[in-house]
């Protein structure tokens, strides 16, 4: 079967059609064969490469479909060359047209029209080749148009919804050089790079950057970094390094730059290799760089999740002797990571430079400072801290609310310890163990010792399920002070059967209420059946037995009891 071809090059044809090779290509169904060859003085006429005349061999007739006002009905014919991947310099629709219904593809694999219409891809080998919303082919970068207008504002640009894992795996070696086929304007090539690395192209996208370095162009700090970012979403981590190295001699690199590639290198590596890799970017030093706020926040970050307060800090006094001012990001992961690390010095300074910077803090940097205030025994900043979150309309977690009371009633400050805890209440929390024993050892420093024994067994009717060790040992605490033997003893048998663990702190608080009730005998009989449950006595239990008995002028007992000591200490 024959073909007629139309082109403006009718002379080239000519000779195309003269000096040809066989090529098997199939319309409407039907098999049937043409021809195509280049010439040899092409390259000169229609702008081929040079190598075209050496490769001649490795030639084929690629032919694509075309739509022209919505009717599909002409092929539109390319030289595609294996050896120079021509599928990335241009694809003329001008070249050659075949009034055909032609679709063909690399080594003779052939789809229908219909097929190509739905996918709306052309692959060829192992590279895919889109089609844009004309039907035209478009080359990943050769000849595509890019409307640069929007790119002039990042905000503008969305990332693209790809896979954060795709199996991309080649050597930085392999990406090859191209024609840029006389386009040298670096917008609108940095534009392309945008575009790829959104679409997530990332070979294309590298071959184009590597070509536009060849050709001595630069491209701009958005197309860098977006670049960057496609290659740290695959892993590729060694080739984000090698663009990165690039950016920065070309002096393109800003801070997100930076805080691309610091972060991929704690993610991928290790903390410590990032932050060897902020101190040799100057990170610690006085020099100028390009870093802003977001880098250093961004380390802060990554020192926080090996509890690394110490390089926390470092970085922390490098940007300020820079002149930076922290954001209340800076300040909220400062506070965290010294409130975790149990620097709560270095936590409240963090937090007075925020409230002095006038940055109101975050719920958690408020309960985090709440909590550290309460451990330094700052209890009037923790309630200051308290009535600004109220205030703002803030509602502090139970947490903060048990710390705020505990630092309260060890400052003895009992009324506004439960004043805080009516508030508890209201903002809708209900008390846990932790809060009912933040109230008893309030009311236990304050001396009030009968209205800590009567909360105990308030709690221990309303709340059993709520009663532990600690809060047993409180209320004994109470009994040893105010002498009640009889009630110490029942707390004990209480204790003993409810199930939960009995320490040898129990046993001694119970033998010291009988010390101070002049109770030896019954001291020594909580002794004895303290040893018949397996409990070891310390240094504590043998000096209030030692007292009583002496007390009592019990010397047998008192004998009995220090050599029992020798021998527990031996």
């Amino acid at each position: 079967m024959s073909l007629v071809y139309y082109s403006s090059l009718t002379p080239f044809m000519g000779e195309l059609l003269d000096n040809s090779v066989p090529t098997n290509l199939k319309w409407n169904g039907l098999a049937c064969k043409s021809s195509f060859h280049i010439p040899r003085n092409c390259e000169d006429r229609a702008g081929w490469s040079s190598a075209a005349k050496t490769h001649r061999s490795v030639c084929e007739l690629n032919v694509v479909s075309m739509s022209i006002k919505g009717n599909t009905c002409f092929g539109c014919a390319q030289v595609k060359m294996h050896h120079l991947n021509l599928l990335y310099q241009s694809t003329r629709t001008s070249s050659l047209v075949a009034l055909s219904n032609l679709v063909a593809s690399n080594g003779f694999d052939f789809v229908s029209e219909e097929q190509h219409e739905q996918k709306n891809v052309i692959r060829h080998g192992k590279d895919e080749v889109d089609v844009d919303s004309f039907g035209q082919y478009v080359p990943p970068w050769g000849n595509l148009t890019v409307d640069t207008e929007p790119y002039s504002d990042p905000k503008s640009i969305v990332e693209p919804l790809v896979s954060p894992r795709n199996t991309v795996n080649f050597s930085f070696d392999e990406i090859r050089i191209h024609s840029l086929e006389g386009e040298m304007d670096e917008k609108v090539l940095s534009g392309r790079i945008l575009m790829l690395s959104r679409s997530n192209k990332v070979k294309s996208a590298l071959e184009l950057f590597k070509s536009m370095e060849f050709a001595g162009l630069r491209p701009n700090s958005h197309a860098c970094n977006s670049l960057i970012s496609c290659l740290l979403r695959d892993e590729l981590l060694d080739h984000a390094m090698r663009i990165f190295k690039v950016t920065k001699r070309n002096g393109s690199t800003t801070g997100h730059t930076y805080t691309l590639i610091l972060k991929a290198v704690a993610d991928l590596q290790s903390c410590e290799s990032s932050l060897r890799m902020f101190a040799e970017l100057g990170g610690f030093s006085r020099e100028e760089n390009d870093f802003d706020i977001i880098v250093y926040n961004t380390m802060i970050s990554i020192c926080g999740k090996t509890n690394n307060w110490v390089d926390a800090e470092r970085i922390w006094r490098s940007m300020q002797n820079k002149g930076w001012h922290g954001t209340k990001i800076t300040y909220s992961l400062l506070v965290s990571i010294f409130a975790r690390c149990g620097q709560n010095d270095l936590a409240l300074e963090a937090y007075n430079e925020m409230d002095q910077k006038g940055i109101i803090p975050k719920d958690d940097t408020y309960q985090a400072v709440i909590g550290v205030s309460a451990k330094e025994g700052k209890s009037e900043l923790a309630l200051n801290i308290f009535h600004n979150m109220l205030n703002r309309g803030v509602k502090p977690n139970l947490i903060a609310c048990n710390a705020l009371i505990n630092s309260l009633g060890k400052a003895g400050q009992y009324k506004l310890a439960f004043m805080v805890f009516e508030k508890v209440k209201s903002l809708g929390h209900k008390p846990d163990a932790y809060t009912w024993n933040a109230l008893l050892n309030g009311l236990y420093r304050a001396n009030l010792l009968a209205d800590a024994i009567q909360l105990f067994e308030s709690i221990k009717r309303e709340r059993n399920s709520q009663i532990n060790e600690h809060l047993y040992n409180t209320a004994l605490m109470s009994c040893q002070k105010l002498g009640l033997w009889d009630k110490a003893l029942q707390l004990l048998w209480q204790l003993e059967s409810s199930g939960l663990p009995v320490s040898t702190t129990s046993y001694n608080l119970v033998i010291g209420a009988c010390e101070t009730a002049r109770k030896p005998k019954v001291a020594l009989q909580v002794y004895e059946h303290m040893i018949h449950q397996k409990h070891i006595p310390d240094t504590f239990t043998h000096l209030s037995l030692i007292r009583s008995c002496i007390w009592a002028s019990l010397w047998g007992e008192v004998e009995d009891i220090l050599e029992a000591s020798n021998n527990s200490t031996i």
